[in-house]
């Protein structure tokens, strides 16, 4: 032990707080948790679903793939704002202006809904 140690109790002191930052900083570390409704895992359900157009020229050139997009709901049901998340943007286009004239089933709240379509040539 040093002399400053015994003199003060610096250890004691010291040795608290450097766990009392450790601990400050484990903390900012971690994810920041939501307490906003809108994240909600529960799906709404969808009562108008909308198939995206898929024209001919991007089917028969076989331009294929999966969108990904996510679709902010408003409390009525309504779909207020679509964000393309992932996917073809020839096709991402398509998929969402269907989007937009979907219909879910009310809620309590505001929600944010993925959505994800896949656009295959040999399907359609």
């Amino acid at each position: 032990m040093t002399e400053c140690c015994v003199r003060t109790g610096g250890c004691f002191l010291r040795r608290h707080l450097t766990i009392v930052a450790m601990l400050g900083m484990l903390l900012c570390l971690l994810p920041a948790s939501s307490v906003n409704a809108q994240s909600s895992k529960v799906k709404r359900k969808v009562i108008t679903m909308i198939e995206p157009e898929y024209p001919t020229v991007l089917k028969n050139g076989h331009f294929e793939g999966q969108v990904r997009l996510e679709a902010t709901v408003l409390p009525n049901g309504s779909v207020t704002k679509v964000d393309v998340k992932g996917g073809n943007p020839m096709l991402s286009q398509y998929a969402s202006q269907a989007v937009m004239r979907w219909k879910y089933a009310p809620g309590p709240n505001q929600t944010i809904e993925e959505v994800i379509f896949v656009f295959n040539s040999a399907k359609r």
